[in-house]
């Protein structure tokens, strides 16, 4: 047992030094310029090695992404059952965003997701595969059943799409409000409505 231990810790050290290896190159040369070869040689494996963690350089590039989705929907679950959904959506998210600032390579994965067109589609698509566990959890908490109340899937895919896409959108633009805030904003504006009156 205690040797199935001790593999599974080479593993993750190996998994994690993958993930390090694959930031730092990204951010040096940018995503499409980096190869799984060059990965996989900075922390002196072989390629072979790599594709036994991750299937492509998307999914070495957004496992701390998708690693957060995780932990965001684990926060949702937690919330206190009196909680209105889009209240425990916006309070898991913040808060497991806030904790996440606080990583070093947060901010180069954020950077690096903004400017790539492949990585902020590729991680919009890996969300969305997350649709129905997440309208799961928004059902159980609205008490309806997702199969025949449209509600719980539209609100999955405001909170896994839209949310991201406007502060993908609004740090391209030039913002530098921390990532935690903007999820808070867009998630204000969405509790407020979207029916905007027209111009003058």
């Amino acid at each position: 047992m205690e040797e199935l231990g001790l593999r599974e810790r080479k593993k993750q050290r190996t998994r994690e030094a993958l993930i390090n290896a694959a930031q730092e190159l990204f951010c040096a040369n940018g995503f499409e310029a980096t190869t799984v070869d060059q990965i996989a040689e900075a922390v002196e494996v072989s390629s072979r090695t790599f594709f036994r963690y991750f299937a492509s350089k998307e999914d070495v590039a957004l496992a701390l992404a998708d690693e957060q989705i995780t932990a965001v929907l684990a926060a949702f679950a937690a919330q206190p059952a009196g909680l209105p959904v889009l209240t425990a959506l916006r309070t898991a998210a913040v808060g497991v965003i806030r904790a996440a600032e606080t990583d070093p390579r947060f901010p180069g994965l954020q950077d690096l997701i903004s400017v790539s067109p492949a990585l902020t589609a590729a991680r919009i698509e890996r969300a969305t595969a997350r649709f129905d566990e997440v309208a799961g959890l928004i059902g159980a908490r609205m008490g309806v059943d997702p199969a025949a109340d449209p509600r719980p899937h539209l609100v999955a895919s405001v909170a896994l799409c839209a949310v991201q896409t406007a502060v993908v959108a609004w740090r391209a633009a030039g913002s530098r409000v921390p990532e935690s805030e903007l999820t808070g904003q867009a998630f204000d504006l969405l509790s407020h409505g979207l029916d905007y009156p027209a111009g003058p």
